[in-house]
């Protein structure tokens, strides 16, 4: 119910950094995904005291100890930060990039370290071009992944690293290579 209500509020337009907040920081963790999943969208109304609070909140999420909040979390924090880069705003959450690089390369579960690998690919920061990098020798769901978090990346480590994934032994990971190559 607490999940359901999260997303009614986002869908009238009511949905604040408390109910973020609340959401994120519940003892359940469908109600801290549904509240990660709405970050990824949630645009601040102004500025707000529960901007601090929602900070730490979505830090929290990049730390859950359920692995499905923690995949929706670094996708929706790389989904927030690449909205607001796209519209030349500041993001309204705290700078993700150092949680993410953690994640992609330290954590056990195969669907996190993808969705920190795709984040840090969406916010393209340079502090995450070696997590990326090394994502490449990861499973090949993390290789594909990496490749296309390339993109935003240029430079002779970039170049290297997609003609070597243009002969990977999985066939998506050298069709990702070739799709950025391409001229």
């Amino acid at each position: 119910m607490r999940a359901t209500a999260l997303g009614a509020l986002a869908r009238c337009d009511a949905l604040t950094a408390s109910d973020l907040v609340r959401g994120g920081t519940d003892g359940d963790p469908l109600v801290r995904r549904r509240a990660a999943q709405l970050l990824a969208t949630w645009e601040p109304t102004g500025p707000s005291d529960a901007d601090a609070a929602l900070g730490a909140a979505a830090t929290a999420l990049l730390d859950d100890a359920d692995p499905s909040v923690v995949e929706v979390a670094a996708w929706a924090v790389g989904e927030h930060a690449s909205r607001a880069a796209e519209h030349d705003r500041t993001p309204a959450l705290p700078d993700p990039v150092d949680a993410l690089v953690s994640l992609a390369a330290d954590h056990q579960d195969l669907l996190v370290r993808e969705a920190a690998v795709a984040a840090l690919g969406a916010i393209g920061d340079e502090r995450g071009r070696a997590a990326i990098l090394a994502a490449l020798g990861d499973k090949p769901a993390i290789r594909r992944r990496a490749v296309l978090a390339l993109a935003p990346f240029e430079g002779p480590d970039v170049e290297e690293a997609l003609a070597r994934a243009l002969h990977d032994r999985d066939w998506q990971v050298r069709q990702a290579a070739e799709d950025l190559t391409d001229p």
